[in-house]
Order: C-alpha cells, then sequence, then structure tokens
C-alpha cells in the first residue's frame, strides 16, 4: 500500500493533532508526502445546546485562529502550514497563547505575515465558511475529533478513506516515523476495521498530563472528556 497525499484535520487546540502533525511533517519530509492543512472545530462537536455557534461569537479560540488559517490558505497551503506549526509550537510548547488577539498578531509578524490579517480574517464572513465546510466533510464522514486524515481514493476503490488518529504524545522520527506510517497506511486496506484501541493505565494518563502540561496551563477554555479521548475543549461560553 502506497500514498503521495493525504488531507489532514486539525483544531489548533488540541494537543494531540499537534503532536501527530509533528510527526506527519516528518514523514512529509522524508518522503516527499504531499499533506492538505484542513480544519475541524472541537468547540462546534462539544457545543452545548443552547450555547451560541463558534461563528456567532465575536472571537472564538480555534475557531478564530482557525479562520486566521483560512485566509493564509487562498495564498498557499505552505502559508496555513507555517501558521499552524507556529501556533500550535506556542501554545503546546511554550505555553503561549496563540488564541488571543495580540499573540496572535505577534506570531504572525515573526513568521513575516502581516498581523493585521487577525483582523482582516475576522471581518471576512467566508473564513466562516471554509472552516465550517472542511468541518463539516469530517462530521459527514462519521467523524468526531481530530487528528483527522482523509486518503484520496485509489484504483480498487470507489471513494477515499477517513481515518482517526494516530493519537500519540511522543511522535516518532526517522525510521520509526515511516514504520507508523506504513501501519496507517496498511490500515486502509481493511475498509471495514474500525477500531484498535489500547486501553490507558493510570501511569498512561499521568503521561498524558505530563506531555500537556505547557497546554493546560495555557488554555482558557473547558476540556471535554470522551471515554478515553481526553483533553477536548469545549470553547468559551457565549
Amino acid at each position: 500500500m502506497t500514498a503521495t497525499s493525504v488531507d489532514f484535520h486539525f483544531d489548533v487546540m488540541c494537543p494531540f493533532a499537534y503532536q501527530t502533525s509533528r510527526w506527519i511533517r516528518d514523514v512529509r519530509e522524508q518522503t516527499g508526502l504531499t499533506v492538505n492543512w484542513r480544519f475541524f472545530s472541537l468547540e462546534e462537536i462539544n457545543r452545548v445546546e443552547g450555547k451560541k455557534h463558534p461563528w456567532e461569537r465575536d472571537w472564538s479560540y480555534g475557531w478564530t485562529m482557525m479562520r486566521i488559517g483560512a485566509l493564509l490558505r487562498r495564498e498557499s497551503m505552505g502559508d496555513l502550514d507555517a501558521w499552524y506549526a507556529r501556533a500550535g509550537h506556542a501554545l503546546h510548547v511554550e505555553g503561549l497563547k496563540p488564541h488571543e488577539p495580540a499573540v496572535a498578531r505577534q506570531l504572525l509578524r515573526e513568521l513575516g505575515f502581516d498581523p493585521a490579517l487577525v483582523d482582516r480574517a475576522v471581518a471576512d464572513p467566508t473564513t466562516n465558511d471554509e472552516v465550517l465546510a472542511d468541518h463539516r466533510r469530517v462530521v459527514d464522514a462519521g467523524g468526531y475529533g481530530v487528528p483527522t486524515l482523509f486518503f484520496p481514493a485509489t484504483n480498487d476503490s470507489s471513494g477515499g478513506q477517513c481515518l482517526f488518529g494516530p493519537v500519540l504524545i511522543d511522535p516518532p522520527t526517522g525510521d520509526a516515523a515511516l514504520r507508523l506510517w506504513n501501519a496507517v497506511v496498511a490500515w486502509t486496506e481493511f475498509p471495514h476495521l474500525y477500531e484498535l484501541q489500547r486501553p490507558k493505565t493510570a501511569a498512561d494518563q499521568q503521561a498524558i498530563t505530563d506531555a500537556f502540561r505547557p497546554y493546560l496551563q495555557a488554555r482558557d477554555w473547558v476540556s471535554i472528556n470522551r471515554g478515553e479521548v481526553i483533553e477536548f475543549p469545549a470553547g468559551p461560553e457565549a
């Protein structure tokens, strides 16, 4: 089994998606894999009935960061790639708050982008449309979180495949990254193989907490626990 491209759905707020993005970047560097960055909103999927949708707020956490990304993606996928890498590192490694307008502007400035992109993204309602379209793609495929990967259709299939994961906290590099990539791609050979999950022990939960400490300290939202999937941000109050 081979794959030359993949669509990677993410929310900047998700610590698991960020770790997986580090792995897929390593795979891309070694293989020339094309990674198309797409969006998914944890604020929307975990929205409590009666609360505002993230696009109905003047400012939302992950949603607004993705609206900035949507504006950058119009110029090039590389611009969005750089934004996600920097904003993700700021939140999940440095413990900064890229979901705050001032910090977002500073990160854009560091990347050589116009910090006014923050205000332009918020003023442009079509950036909402782009984020929502990507989000609905995952939901329509039965997805509920990130990282979610979409593989293109192959000659022997009628359509592409969608996989949730891999979910990890210590992304492999080098040969190990490629072995994991090959294992993920091999999964697509079995369209009715739905789940293979490792239960989390108390030690695993502690390791996750330790790995995500910068994120836990920087977040300004409440996290939602869904079974074995933890730390899915629910977004600000309406």
